[in-house]
């Protein structure tokens, strides 16, 4: 069962979170995935300038258990990475809402109206798994 969702976020039913800030949208993974995953030891995220389609993956992360894709939650151009999370990955592990992967700048506001509310979010957990 989730426990720690932010109420101020958005999430997706591949559990990544999102803050959104204007046209600009922050993704992360959620404590639930980090949990789920254990130890994670490496990361891949798309470079500056890459474009996103919404559903898509934009990345991949490993733990010791598996791999996981990651899904972009919007569709738009990525503005930013955390490079410092590609030298340690296990950060996500111990702050998955402190350690964001990639700010992507949104092509479509509307796609943001697919994201789960926090409470939404702690139902699919609930229901799913």
């Amino acid at each position: 069962m989730a426990t720690n969702i932010p109420a101020n976020l958005k999430y997706t039913k591949e559990h990544e979170w999102t803050l959104i800030e204007g046209d600009t949208v922050t993704v992360g993974i959620t404590d639930f995935a980090q949990s789920a995953l254990g130890d994670i030891v490496f990361l891949e995220v798309p470079d500056v300038g890459s474009e996103l389609k919404s559903g898509s993956t934009f990345g991949v992360v490993e733990s010791i258990k598996s791999v996981s894709d990651l899904y972009s939650p919007v569709s738009g151009e990525v503005v930013a990475k955390n490079s410092d999370l590609e030298g340690s990955p296990e950060r996500i592990n111990e702050d998955a809402y402190g350690s964001w992967l990639i700010k992507v700048k949104v092509k479509d506001s509307s796609e943001l109206n697919n994201l789960l509310t926090a409470e939404q979010y702690q139902e699919f957990c609930n229901t799913s798994h």
